[in-house]
């Protein structure tokens, strides 16, 4: 590891210990899971929450409050018996543009797993294989195959709100929010709930939205190239065949912070997410230096 490398890691395991307690959980959606003692009950408000992990985050925990609040004491038990009646009660459901008939289709097609299969955990696995590199063909493979069911039993029609609960790593999506599941499921810690024995933490792909991105470009675990033709356009990343593609970049950019990342932390590539993250949360961190940034432990990184 170069001396850099090392450096970084000693900053991480500073901000780990500092802030990877379960008492720095709130505001994340992930303290729904924990509002729940069963496996099954917090698996799918796991699942849920990550779902809806888009946005502010104060819009997040107000919308999911909202969400489990109408399905009453047991989500397992509210999805595994969905109806027509239960549909009815999310119908006015919103979460910014996820509307409760989005949701509800999601419902339907968990009803169905968990009528086959028991669980989420072994529907997934049944695309999970331990050779490869990552997770992403096995959250292909996920994503695909309830997607696919859908089609089957409405004429082939997916709706846009089920295919953005749902996103298709296929299509360039970094997948944000499903990766912030598996985080959930598979690691296990003072953060993360572990309920995933069948899958291993060293594969997991490192949940990437803006504020991560960010913080890793501080850290200089990613580069991050101009494009050079769609001048005034967002900066993106530039693939291995030279095309300037923000979509095809987005998982590409997940891989890449992921693999910096097992560089450090070799056995678990994901272990400085929830710590990393509570600097843009609780620090309020833009990326823009503000009094109070001497204090933050990425100054010394920070380029902006």
């Amino acid at each position: 590891m170069s001396k850099r490398r090392a450096k970084i890691k000693d900053v991480l395991e500073r901000l780990y210990a500092r802030y990877n307690h379960r008492d720095f959980i709130k505001p994340d959606p992930l303290q729904f899971i924990y509002q729940y003692s069963n496996r099954p009950d917090m698996e799918v408000a796991g699942f849920l929450a990550a779902a809806l992990a888009y946005g502010r985050v104060r819009q997040i925990e107000k919308s999911l409050t909202n969400l489990f609040g109408r399905m009453g004491d047991g989500p397992f038990q509210f999805v595994r018996n969905f109806d027509a009646q239960k549909r009815a009660k999310l119908k006015d459901f919103r979460h910014r543009f996820t509307a409760g008939d989005d949701i509800s289709d999601l419902l339907e097609l968990l009803r169905d797993v968990f009528d086959e299969f028991g669980s989420i955990e072994k529907f997934f696995v049944q695309g999970y294989n331990p050779g490869d590199k990552n997770i992403i063909p096995a959250l292909s493979k996920f994503c695909d195959s309830l997607l696919d069911m859908y089609a089957k039993t409405h004429n082939g029609h997916i709706p846009k709100g089920l295919s953005y609960l749902l996103p298709r790593p296929a299509s360039g999506s970094a997948c944000k929010r499903l990766n912030l599941f598996l985080r959930w499921m598979v690691r296990n810690d003072d953060v993360d709930a572990g309920l995933w024995k069948s899958l291993d933490k060293t594969r997991l792909i490192v949940p990437v939205d803006v504020h991560m991105s960010r913080l890793c470009r501080i850290l200089g675990l990613y580069p991050i190239r101009s494009n050079p033709v769609k001048s005034g356009r967002p900066p993106s990343v530039q693939t291995s065949n030279g095309v300037y593609d923000r979509k095809a970049a987005s998982l590409s950019t997940a891989v890449q912070i992921t693999e910096s990342f097992a560089e450090i932390e070799p056995a678990d590539p994901v272990k400085y997410d929830f710590a990393l993250t509570r600097i843009g949360i609780l620090d309020n961190c833009t990326g823009h230096h503000r009094s109070g940034c001497q204090f933050c432990e990425l100054f010394g990184f920070c380029r902006q």
